[in-house]
């Protein structure tokens, strides 16, 4: 029953790849799901918890500091790349989501705890300096946890998958991955009836510990003649690297492929243009009265995750498979970008018409779940299988630098931006606008040169090492 009903939405898929890729597929609903969980959290506690006027702080303190949390999280996920690219030479890939997720499991955990003295208590219980230290603790265990686990189970998933075997599973992973995505958003929309946040930060950390059991039981029941990758780079995946070596690995090797640095441009330059929309869109949410309080703005964060999502869920489902086979690879990667100039562009337009603000707040809510939704369901498989052509450094060590510090310091970027226009919505939205159109030039030529590049590899049968 089960196996027919993925059939129908992926008829293509193999009757022995359904057990494999279903597998990896819940896998990643957990870690998507309790991702979204927590990045809508994130924005609650950041923007409404850890910065109580009641404690002294001045109004929408949380708003002001944002840019600033996004402006510093690149240092944070270079240090934590760091130590990941060590851990790989250190342990097997499996034995990576043991530890990584063990060590978010509890740090979530213990968040949960304070949250929870905070909301039965009070703030005063906790203290201001303890309280904004869990905002920003928080607020960069989510940031480093999204691109961490995020990119390893990517990392994992290409490096036992070859590149016919991903263009027929990795829409199915993606289609389950936005079901998990949808049930940690659609969770928020119960914390009116749950009148506090504790509980689900508490669910994401066991949700953190069930994705631990999950490789666990794939690595011991999937047989090793089904975890193989391109023979290319399967022959890399025994080398080993010395001390600084493996640090500096990933960075050289990233710095001196120019296909690499063509993925790092599409799968990082959208989050500049993205944390535009973003702030955009959280500061005309937090200063309308309907969304003033922590439980209002919760559920305004969970109507978005579910939204985006879902549209995500239904672009999977219905239109990733047929674009890529359609299109092909090169002109499938271009296809975001451009839909992305084009989303941008008609909201600068319907704000020069003068709207209201709770009408420019839906509209930007709008335009922000289409690319989100985009990014998600097309642009994420694609760049994945990007991957599959290359050697092991550059599936774990560069993929690690490009998803984890190449990605925060893009979100970095676009903070930047939002940190200098902060005070005025209108100038970010106008400039903000004209600057993302400018990087969107720029990515939209990587994506034409990494397609390309990419049939070549495949073709020839070489790999980028």
């Amino acid at each position: 029953m089960i196996t027919q009903s993925v059939h129908y939405f992926f008829p293509d898929l193999k009757k022995e790849e359904v057990r494999k890729f279903g597998l990896l597929a819940i896998t990643g609903f957990f870690v998507i799901g309790t991702y979204w969980l927590l990045r809508l959290l994130k924005q609650t506690i950041f923007l409404k918890i850890a910065f109580p006027m009641e404690l002294g702080w001045p109004a929408h303190q949380g708003v002001l500091f944002q840019p600033l949390a996004k402006f510093w999280s690149p240092l944070v996920i270079l240090v934590t790349v760091l130590v990941y690219s060590k851990l790989i030479d250190l342990f097997k890939k499996h034995q990576l989501f043991y530890i990584i997720c063990s060590f978010y499991g509890i740090l979530f955990t213990t968040i949960a705890c304070l949250i929870f003295a905070k909301e039965a208590y009070g703030a005063h219980v906790v203290g201001k300096q303890l309280l904004a230290v869990v905002g920003w603790t928080n607020y960069f265990a989510v940031e480093s946890f999204g691109s961490l686990v995020v990119a390893l189970f990517w990392s994992f998933t290409n490096s036992i998958t070859t590149t016919d075997a991903a263009k027929r599973g990795f829409p199915f992973i993606v289609s389950c991955m936005q079901v998990g995505a949808i049930g940690g958003s659609g969770l928020l929309l119960f914390t009116e009836h749950v009148g506090v946040m504790w509980p689900f930060i508490f669910l994401a950390a066991m949700f953190m510990f069930a994705i631990v059991g999950m490789i666990w039981y794939f690595i011991r029941t999937t047989p090793k003649e089904e975890m193989v990758s391109n023979h290319a780079a399967a022959v890399n995946e025994k080398k080993k690297d010395g001390f600084w070596q493996g640090f500096t690995s990933g960075l050289v090797l990233l710095a001196s492929r120019p296909y690499l640095m063509g993925i790092l441009i599409i799968s990082t330059f959208y989050e500049i243009c993205s944390q535009i929309i973003d702030y955009q869109m959280h500061s005309q949410a937090s200063r309308l009265p309907a969304y003033a309080s922590d439980i209002a703005f919760n559920r305004f964060e969970g109507i978005f995750g579910v939204s985006a999502n879902g549209l995500s869920l239904l672009i999977a489902l219905l239109g990733t498979s047929y674009i890529i086979k359609r299109f092909g690879t090169r002109i499938s990667l271009a296809i975001y970008p451009v839909i992305f100039a084009l989303t941008v562009s008609g909201l600068l337009l319907f704000f020069y018409t003068g709207p209201s603000n709770a009408h420019l707040l839906w509209a930007t809510f709008a335009a922000f779940m289409i690319v989100k939704s985009l990014g998600y369901a097309l642009n994420n498989p694609l760049k994945e299988m990007m991957y599959i052509p290359t050697s092991k450094d550059a599936k774990f060590k560069s993929k690690g630098w490009i998803d984890m510090f190449g990605g925060r310091f893009s979100k970095a970027g676009g903070a930047s931006i939002n940190n200098f226009f902060k005070h005025d919505l209108s100038e970010l939205m106008v400039y903000g606008t004209f600057f993302s159109l400018g990087i969107i030039g720029v990515w939209l030529g990587a994506a034409f040169y990494v397609g390309r590049k990419n049939q070549s590899l495949i073709k020839s049968g070489h790999i980028i090492e």
